[in-house]
């Protein structure tokens, strides 16, 4: 899967089922306040990447992930 079709899914899915303004969604943009995830959040956000990408999501997979950029690297690095 390369990062472009990464980057799409995961703006789409934050875009259908988070209900983030597509404007927001710039890769320097802070994950928590750009796209407004509250702790609850965070864990519909990991169902959605299993469900999106098939794999799996632990909390220590977030503690560096401040950006969309740090998030879709994160996925990217998860699927290789």
């Amino acid at each position: 899967m390369t990062k472009q079709v990464i980057v799409e899914k995961i703006d789409a899915f934050l875009i259908d089922e988070f209900e983030v303004d597509k404007e927001e969604l710039a890769p320097g943009a802070n994950l928590k306040d750009a796209v407004g995830l509250d702790s609850l959040d965070f864990v519909d956000l990991v169902v959605a990447v299993e469900s999106n990408f098939g794999v799996k999501l632990v909390g220590e997979d977030f503690v560096n992930i401040t950006t969309l950029q740090d998030f879709y690297d994160l996925i990217e690095r998860k699927l290789d």
